[in-house]
């Protein structure tokens, strides 16, 4: 039995990786930029989420109203203003310039809310559970998996099924001739970006009630989503999930084994599954 919970309880923490890795699976689809950044940024996030339900007192799930489109504007801002000047064939530019606002933003984050670990407080949601049998599922666990569905279903219908989606891709698939036709890449880009955040907002916001956070916790939340990404297959949505998946029950089974595992399990399954399929287990077919 609890093997058994240590899979279920690894699936449904496998959809808060997967909502790290959706924004991050996203940017690179569309404009092939690796974001070191990343992880700093949904730690901004949680913080601003935590601000928002502190001033106006509002239940961390209401706070997303504010925190999901304030991060899209950063997000916006951030592309058009910064990392848009950054693009090229050279991959380095863009990883100097994220790694840098990386250390801003976390040392930012020291200086406004200090090093002291903090938490939302959602009440009952957080100790809530539904029984299944023998065991009992946590509400909010199950409702992180449940929205992790339903954001990376809503990626996969915007990215295919839009007039958006389609600028994405043209893009993505030769910018010369997509600004011929009359897309201003970089405003596309701008947007892509945008959405990113918007995704990561919701990841920072149910991180922020599920475990506490501080400043310098960027980089962790940055490697998980990076291994969900990348076991998933790069640019593949739907491959996300299943990444985010695999790396939490291994972390899961490796803490049912000895609590000293559970960080050591995830990234061995990833090391083992990207040496037998280095492009990943889903990769996208251009």
């Amino acid at each position: 039995m609890d093997w058994i919970n240590a899979i279920i309880q690894g699936t449904l923490l496998g959809g808060l990786y997967a909502l790290f890795a959706a924004g991050l699976s996203l940017i690179f689809g569309v404009m092939r930029l690796v974001n070191i950044a990343h992880g700093d940024l949904i730690v901004l996030g949680a913080y601003l989420g935590l601000s928002t339900t502190l001033v106006l007192g509002v239940h961390p799930l209401t706070a997303l109203l504010i925190v999901v489109p304030l991060m899209a504007a950063i997000g916006y801002v951030l592309q058009r203003g910064i990392l848009n000047q950054t693009l090229g064939t050279d991959i380095l530019p863009p990883l100097l310039v994220t790694f840098g606002l990386s250390v801003i933003i976390q040392n930012s984050l020291l200086e406004v809310y200090t090093a002291d670990p903090q938490k939302m407080d959602a009440g009952v949601l957080e100790t809530a559970s539904l029984p299944l049998g023998d065991l009992s599922i946590g509400v909010l666990p199950l409702l992180t998996f449940v929205i992790a569905i339903v954001v990376i279903g809503g990626l996969q219908f915007i990215f295919y099924k839009t007039a958006l989606g389609r600028a994405f891709r043209a893009v993505s698939d030769n910018q010369d001739i997509a600004q011929l036709m009359g897309l201003n890449r970089r405003h596309i880009y701008g947007l892509a970006m945008a959405l990113a955040l918007a995704v990561t907002a919701i990841a920072a916001i149910l991180l922020g009630i599920r475990t506490s956070f501080d400043p310098s916790i960027g980089g962790g939340r940055l490697i998980f989503g990076f291994e969900a990404v990348i076991i998933g297959g790069l640019g593949n949505l739907w491959g996300t999930l299943v990444g985010g998946v695999i790396l939490g029950v291994a972390q899961t089974i490796g803490a049912n084994i000895n609590p000293g595992w559970q960080l050591l399990s995830g990234h061995i399954v990833f090391l083992i599954i990207v040496a037998i399929r280095p492009n990943g287990l889903f990769p996208k077919v251009n």
